[in-house]
């Protein structure tokens, strides 16, 4: 007997036209979707015809409901797994199936798609040579602040979703421990009221006191890295620096080396202006 395939299906974040034909199609074609909402998904298949059963998947019963699902898999049922909005398994349910199938043999097959990680950072004007995705920050204040004072010395993008009714604390706490610090905050992504504002923790506290409205949605908070001083630069590539640019111009010579040093090209221009 053949073995069924476990599809992750990504699902539109807001815009029900970011949906791929290859997902409406796996949609259409399994024998049954697990979904983290039922009667949230149902509404997305009523809209492209989707007539296909679901099963309730979600992170209480997500351990307990994964052995069935291992069991229709290894009879021979393909299973597509959707959650609420956007790829699954980011901050969403699945993790638990997916590493179970993996161990029983189950073949496991991507349908990428809409994720609000990647809607954000890429429309948000930050850095995106290297960023670190650290999902829903902790919740209790302490715990909180602690995780926020680790950006200190991090040089990479750090994203973070963020719950309505959290985002105007977690924006205090970074305007006290990162006042300096460039944020991002992208709201409603793909949906009628999409927005980004950037700027310190307090140019954004200041906009959501503008309006009550602008506090409701979903968030998606992004954190500029710490910019690197001279001492943390190799002095050896500082020196290659130095040797390119006496025949290269500055922006080429810097562009080089920090591809070799995986260093920012932006601290390595200024630092070639700065020793001329």
């Amino acid at each position: 007997m053949t073995t069924g395939n476990l599809y992750i299906v990504a699902t539109p974040i807001g815009n029900l036209e970011d949906i791929t034909y290859r997902a409406v199609n796996i949609l259409q074609q399994v024998d049954l979707i697990a979904a983290e909402d039922t009667r949230h998904s149902q509404k997305l298949l009523q809209h492209f015809s989707i007539q296909t059963p679901m099963f309730a998947l979600h992170d209480h019963n997500e351990k307990q409901k994964s052995a069935v699902l291992i069991d229709k898999l290894q009879s021979g049922m393909s299973i597509a797994l959707i959650s609420d909005a956007g790829t699954p398994l980011i901050s969403d349910p699945g993790y638990h199936l997916v590493n179970t199938c993996r161990e029983a043999g189950v073949k496991v097959v991507p349908i990428p798609g809409a994720s609000a990680l990647v809607a954000a950072i890429c429309a948000a004007g930050l850095p995106t040579d290297a960023f670190c995705f650290k999902g829903f920050l902790p919740v209790k204040a302490v715990a909180k602040e602690q995780a926020i004072t680790a950006l200190t010395d991090t040089t990479s993008t750090t994203v973070f979703y963020e719950a309505p009714r959290r985002v105007e604390d977690t924006l205090t706490v970074f305007a006290a421990v990162l006042p300096e610090r460039t944020l991002v905050l992208a709201k409603e992504l793909t949906k009628q009221y999409e927005t980004f504002v950037s700027g310190t923790a307090e140019d954004i506290l200041a906009w959501l006191h503008q309006d009550p409205a602008h506090t409701k949605g979903e968030f998606v908070l992004m954190v500029s890295g710490a910019n690197k001083s001279q001492d943390d630069i190799p002095a050896e590539a500082i020196t290659l620096l130095h040797e390119l640019s006496e025949s290269l111009p500055l922006k080429k010579a810097a562009a080089i080396v920090a591809k070799h040093y995986d260093l920012k090209k932006n601290t390595l221009y200024q630092i070639g202006l700065d020793s001329k």
